[in-house]
Order: structure tokens, then sequence, then C-alpha cells
């Protein structure tokens, strides 16, 4: 068999081969730009002390990093093709763990050395960014007393890890850091580097959130354990929830966490599952896999309505599905208490039947629906009065709906009329227009005047008219095929008379039909509409569109527009004129120092800051008082994750809302 001569491949310790002397790593000028935010480093630093945790013999796996051997450079460097942002990162919480124990632990700091700087010259270091940001890199490794104008990720990242590591725990961190391995790939002068770089990183679709929950749940198990797992838990989990597997564990996520998780192609949902169960060894998941199997179960039901045995509750939610999934969190933990007895059917039934009212009345006023399902979620955890609250506080109000009525199209059309006009399986029937949407010439609503012959501010009128609910009926199909086309008259007495809707067959005692009857019916049906699909009798009211602030998006780096993403924010009564999410964050963390001062303390001791006692390296700070600054170096996602952590702390988070601008709604 022959051998490769091109490319070397060895499983290496990740410090050891960093800490060489002959290792030195150049990132060629075709690189990106490194990128990684807080949250990657987050991930990092968890796995460094997961690793650090376990007994000498486990390790951490940390991937491949590709390089080729510069032989242009009189010290034959080493070119970094693939593993950038991996090794840029973990030079950084070196840096950080090396300034933390520089005064109090000069053995440990002089072994960090050896990996971050040349042996040869201690104002080298061992990696080297692109110039155009190298001096960046190095004013932060090196900590170097020069500032600089230009803000950076090194800077953020560095700030984190030097608030997360301190010198107490420096030895832990050292340990799992010296437990990473990687593989190492050396290419030789006749290989193909970017090829190479494409099939590492081209190997077929990318893992999707649902199949990563599916390897870190078996990971860890042994060969016998995962095949029992795999048939009495995942199976029935996938026979349940089929091709909506993602979608349920993003929906059970919001239920059991109360906050919105971010399905996109960062791995939210497989980043939240890990932070709500971080160790899934066969201790502790059975327990859970009882209760994820409950889940699905309810979650296929959800799908299929026709699987639940209570012919009332099946309508219901057949009902809830005229809006999507969106509500699938709120109505699992419904769904559930009532199953195992906690709630009566009465109370499951109400839930289904405000969930409809909220998301028709909000599209009827042209309010969003997104971000709504969380807060009930958290809601329905204080009690039924708190879900009644918080229903009210999202429902627009009976006359903002009937005016909206009067003029607008009616969404779902066929559910409305179905409900309004009690017919309960509508696949039979047709919504029917009394005003066609586009009459015909000789259309008349009196028999007398055709089409042709109103005046153009008549035509109008009627046509503006024609998709609201005062001129819509649901007619059988055969009926509606039959008499398609012809005049009010014609179908008067042909058509609406024999319909076995009532609300139809109703029409044959109009004689004429036109703007007057469509806007006296329309008043008719508002009132049912707005029995059936009724609000809680209370007077908390929201229409100004108003986002609790822990349904706050949390959005990635600093994207376009982010200077103007709030049109104000809303703190316990106060308005506030804050447009972005840095001059929120600053604001909150001055007020919570001033209101809540022992809630800030706790929340900057269980997250290593914002709030500090010392001004322990360079970057933005801001004096809250003679001797606590606030450090301002962050990303607008640990930004707005600290705000809403402080106010969760200190509790008034349900106090405290975000109006989106225009920009911001688009972002």
């Amino acid at each position: 068999m022959s051998t490769a001569t091109n490319v070397e491949a060895t499983a290496v310790n990740t410090i050891e081969w960093l800490a060489a002397d002959s290792t030195t790593i150049v990132v060629p000028v075709y690189q990106r730009q490194y990128r990684w935010d807080i949250g990657g480093c987050e991930r990092l630093l968890a796995d460094v002390r997961a690793v650090a945790a376990e007994d000498e013999s486990h390790r951490h796996f940390i991937g491949s990093i590709l390089s080729a051997a510069d032989d242009s450079d009189a010290d034959t460097d080493l070119v970094l093709i693939d593993g950038q942002q991996r090794i840029t990162t973990l030079m950084l919480l070196i840096a950080a763990l090396q300034h933390a124990v520089r005064d109090s632990d000069p053995a440990l700091s002089a072994e960090l050395s050896r990996v971050l700087v040349r042996p040869d010259d201690a104002d080298r270091t061992k990696l080297r960014p692109h110039d155009a940001w190298a001096d960046l890199y190095e004013s932060v490794v090196l900590e170097r007393g020069d500032s600089t104008a230009r803000e950076s990720r090194f800077d953020d990242n560095y700030a984190f890890f030097r608030s997360q590591v301190h010198a107490d725990e420096a030895a832990a961190i050292w340990r799992g850091l010296q437990r990473l391995e990687h593989v190492s790939i050396t290419l030789g002068s006749g290989a193909n580097a970017q090829q190479i770089f494409e099939s590492l990183n081209s190997t077929g679709e990318p893992l999707r959130d649902h199949e990563l929950i599916h390897n870190y749940i078996l990971m860890g198990l042994t060969h016998a354990e995962q095949l029992d797992v795999e048939a009495r838990f995942w199976l029935p989990i996938e026979r349940h929830t089929g091709e909506t597997i993602g979608a349920f564990w993003r929906h059970y996520l919001v239920m059991t966490t109360g906050r919105e998780v971010a399905a996109n192609g960062e791995h939210g949902v497989y980043s939240a599952f890990r932070h709500s169960f971080p160790r899934v060894d066969v201790e502790h998941l059975q327990a859970d896999a009882e209760v994820w199997r409950h889940y699905a179960e309810i979650y296929g039901i959800l799908l299929d309505p026709s699987l639940e045995s209570d012919p009332g509750i099946a309508r219901q939610l057949e009902f809830v599905n005229t809006f999507g999934r969106a509500a699938y969190p709120l109505v699992l933990s419904a769904y559930s208490d009532h199953a195992r007895g906690l709630i009566s059917r009465d109370e499951l039934i109400l839930t289904l039947e405000r969930i409809q009212a909220v998301y028709l009345r909000r599209t009827l006023v042209n309010l969003p629906n997104e971000r709504l399902v969380a807060r009930l979620v958290r809601a329905r955890a204080l009690g039924h009065d708190a879900l009644e609250r918080a229903f009210a506080r999202i429902t627009p109000s009976d006359e903002r709906v009937s005016a909206v009525l009067k003029y607008s199209e009616l969404p779902h059309p066929a559910y409305v009329l179905g409900r309004l006009e009690g017919v309960d399986d509508t696949a039979d029937f047709d919504v029917e227009h009394i005003v066609p949407t586009v009459p015909s010439d000789a259309w008349s609503g009196d028999g007398e005047r055709e089409w042709i012959d109103y005046s153009d501010d008549e035509r109008n009128a009627h046509r503006a008219l024609a998709p609201t609910l005062g001129n819509l009926t649901l007619l059988e199909q055969a009926l509606s095929e039959r008499y398609f086309g012809e005049s009010y008259p014609v179908k008067r007495t042909s058509a609406y008379a024999r319909s076995a809707v009532p609300e139809t067959a109703a029409l044959q005692g109009t004689e004429t039909w036109g703007t007057a009857a469509i806007s006296q019916r329309t008043v008719r049906l508002t009132a049912d509409l707005l029995r059936i699909w009724a609000r809680p009798a209370l007077p908390e009211i929201d229409d100004d569109g108003l986002t609790p602030i822990l349904d706050a998006v949390r959005r990635r780096g600093w994207p376009a527009g982010w200077e103007r993403e709030f049109e104000y924010v809303e703190y316990r009564g106060e308005r506030w004129e804050v447009y972005d999410v840095k001059h929120l964050f600053n604001r909150v963390f001055r007020r919570a120092w001033t209101d809540t001062r022992d809630a800030a303390v706790t929340y900057c001791a269980a997250h290593g800051g914002p709030i500090y006692d010392q001004t322990a390296w360079k970057g933005q700070w801001d004096q809250l008082d003679d001797t606590h600054h606030l450090y301002m170096g962050w990303d607008s996602n640990y930004m707005m994750s600290a705000v809403q952590g402080v106010l969760q702390e200190a509790g008034i988070a349900s106090e405290v809302f975000v109006k989106y601008s225009y920009i911001g709604n688009v972002m």
C-alpha cells in the first residue's frame, strides 16, 4: 500500500503543539477577519471547565487544524489554512489567564507565556494574525500600554475571558487547557491546499439542531445504553414529531425556559438545550427522557388533532392550528397539565380560546404576532390569573377591533365564518363574496341597475367592502358552482335560500344588496365575533406593540441599523429615549447600581461582571462611583443578555419593555 507524501495528519495535544519552540503560526491575507463572539467564547470556556473537572483520562477534541509550511520565510512559519477562529480564541483565553496570575503565580505565568510568545523574542506572538489587525491582537495579548482607537473582537473576547477567569481558578483552567487535543494536518509543497480545505469544510449537509441534540444525548453512553435510550425514548420522539422534530425541540425549550429560542443557522436550539441539560449521563437521562417523550406524544396530537379522543378539545386544537404552530409552547404546557389532572377541561379549552382570540384580533388590527408566546408561558407559570392578565395586555380591545372590521379584509375567512355561522367542517363550503370581488358588467345588487351603470364612486365603495366581514358568508360548493357570477337577486332566491347555513339562508330576507346592507350585517356579525373571540374582562391592554425585555431579540455582533433599533424603552412606567442596546445596557446597570444594588452585585458575582471594582484591563469603562466601574466593551448579544439577567435578578423584568423602531423590526 502506498503512503501519502503531501499530507501529514497527527493527533496532538493542543497546548504542547502551541508551546513548541518551533511553532509560529501566520494567518494568511486571504483569511476572513476574526469574528467569534462572546457566545462562542462561553462555549469554549465551558468545555475547558468541563474537561478539567473530569479524571485524568478525559480529553476534549477541538477538531482539525490545517496548516502548511511557509518556506519563503527564514523561520519556516506555519501558514494557518483552517482553524484561525479556534486558535485565536484559545490564545485570548490563555492571555487572560496569564495576565490574571502574573503577580500571584510566576511559574504558571511563565508556562502560559511559552504558549503566547516566541522564546527568542518576548515581543513577538506565536500567532501572527493578518497584518491589517495584527497590531490589535498583539496590543491585547502583550497588554501594551498604547491605546487604540479601533474596537475589535480581540478586545471584546479578551475582556470576557478576563472577567470570567480569576487567579483562584487558574489551576483548574490550565488543567482543562492541557487536556485539549486536535488533529494537526500539515501539507507538503505538492499538496493542493484549497482542495483539502474544501474537502474538510464541505462534507455534506451540516448537522441540524435536533441531530446535534441526538448526538449530545447519546455520545457519553455505552453502546448498550445508547441502544436502550434510542429504542425507548428517541425513536418514539421521532415517531410522534416526524419532520417537525426540530420545531418540537424549539417549542419544548420555549415552554420550559419561558424565553424565546432562536431558530437560525447558529444552532440556537442546540445551545439552549445544552444550557438546560448540562449533564445527560444515565443517572439524569432516564427521568429527563421520560418527560421529553411525554411532550413529544402531545406534540403529535397538536399536529394531528384527530388523535385526540375528546371531540371538543380536538376541535379547539384544529382551530389553534389555523394560526400555525407559534403557540405550541403554551398549548404543550396547558395540555400536559390537563392530561396529568392538574387543570380542568374547561381551563384547557379557555386557554385555547384565548390563544385564538389574541392571534385573530392582533391580525385584524395589524399588530405583529411574533414574540408573544414566551411571555404567556412565563405568565402561566404564575397561575391562571396571571395568564389572564397577560392575555388581556396583548389582546386588542373590542372598540379597536370593531372599527377595523368595518373596512378591513377578513383574515382566515373560512375559519372565522365557520365559527360564526356554526359550520364545524368547512371543507365542502366556499367563502362566498356576496358582492363579487370583480363583478361582471351585468351584475346587479337590486335587479334594476347593472354594474356597468354604477358610478365610479359606487364601484369603489363596493370593491372596498367586498372582502370585509359583512359581505362574506359560507355557501355549499355545489350551490356556489351552479350560480357562480349571478346577480344578487338570483342568488338570493336560488342559492342562499337553499343553503343549510342559517346565516346564509337569512340573506333571502334582504331584497337588495349594497354598501348599506354590508355595513348593517358587519355590525351584527361583529357583536358575535367579539363574543366568540373574547378578551379577558380586565383593564390591562397594550396597543403600542411593546415587547417585554425578556423577549427582546439578542443579535450577533453589531448589525447595520443597531443605533436606531428601538423607538423608546418603557422602564417601570418611565419612558426612556433610548435607541440602542449599548445605551440601554449602560442605563439599566447604572439604575440597578442605584435602585437594586443587591441584585446587581449578585448578578455580577454569578456572571463575572460587567461591574468591577477596578479597571483591570484596557478598554471602554464607565465609572459608577469612586470604586466601581462598568465595562462597556461587549458585543450586542452579551449586552442584551446582561440587561435581561440583571432585571430578572432584581425581579422587575416584567416591568420593562422595548418598542422596536421600523429599523429594529426589519433588522
